[in-house]
């Protein structure tokens, strides 16, 4: 009696044994989306599997983890809204030269008036120079030189000392 409890444990055990091979087998099965004969070009990332369809250029970003199987997500085609804008920039420019075309056209976009020759509204130049065109910039003073000097200076040392701080911080940390 004990030969049959010996031999109904290893039966046991056997089976055990290869429902874990056929559920680990599953698994593994399951550890990469399939390529359909060569169709996808597949790349491990951190998160998952970069698939490429090698037929349509569609890439998509697959990973395992909802628990219930891979999920690939299509990447979207900067190129595909390109074209898709520039073909639509080309019928609306298409229908424009069309609604100008339908224009009378008598109506131009001139005016007969002469214009002014002076604009009343623009302030004279105060720079310019009078025989010429030329316009005169001051070079900045040895005492506006001082001061950005002064001021880089400070900037610099409060720099500096930013970092010994931070590295004082950090190296008290590791």
């Amino acid at each position: 009696m004990c030969h049959a409890t010996s031999s109904s444990k290893v039966s046991t055990a056997i089976m055990v044994v290869a429902l874990s091979l056929s559920l680990g087998g599953a698994s593994l099965a399951q550890s990469r989306p399939d390529t359909e004969n060569g169709r996808y070009a597949l790349s491990t990332t951190a998160d998952g599997v970069l698939r490429l369809d090698t037929r349509t250029g569609a890439v998509s970003t697959c990973n395992n983890n909802s628990g219930a199987g891979w999920a690939c997500y299509a990447i979207p085609d900067e190129r595909a809204a390109m074209d898709a804008e520039i073909g639509r920039l080309q019928a609306e420019n298409e229908k424009l030269r069309a609604e100008l075309a339908q224009r009378d056209p008598a109506t131009t976009g001139k005016t007969d008036e002469a214009l002014p020759k002076s604009d009343s509204l623009k302030q004279p130049d105060p720079k310019a120079a009078e025989g010429g065109r030329r316009i005169e910039i001051p070079l900045p003073s040895d005492q506006d030189m001082d001061r950005v000097m002064s001021f880089l200076e400070r900037a610099w040392r409060r720099l500096i000392e930013m970092a010994n701080r931070v590295q004082r911080d950090m190296s008290g940390k590791i």
